[in-house]
């Protein structure tokens, strides 16, 4: 399946982060805080006020609690608007 977003708004494929171990004590991933980070899937074509300043690829950061979550072939994506985005990880 593909979704492409439209306007102001990106795909991001979330990243994933296995269960942390710390002695013997295991973290299972639904205790485990989200991640905040990404890979960009698609992005919108813009609006006249909102410039898409992401590209297909790029590493990036985004608010905690942004985005509406999705799932596309069985793995978590966010789609985002632009706004959400707070930096790009080189």
């Amino acid at each position: 399946m593909k979704v492409i977003p439209l306007a102001d708004r990106v795909l991001v494929k979330l990243e994933k982060e296995g269960e942390k171990k710390f002695g013997s004590i295991i973290i299972p991933d639904t205790a485990q805080e989200k991640t905040q980070q990404g890979t960009v899937v698609e992005v919108g074509s813009g609006t006249d006020d909102v410039k898409i300043t992401v590209k297909t690829g790029d590493n990036v950061m985004y608010d905690k609690y942004a985005g509406s979550q999705i799932k596309i072939d069985g793995e978590e994506h966010l789609i985002l608007k632009m706004s959400d985005i707070i930096a790009v990880i080189k």
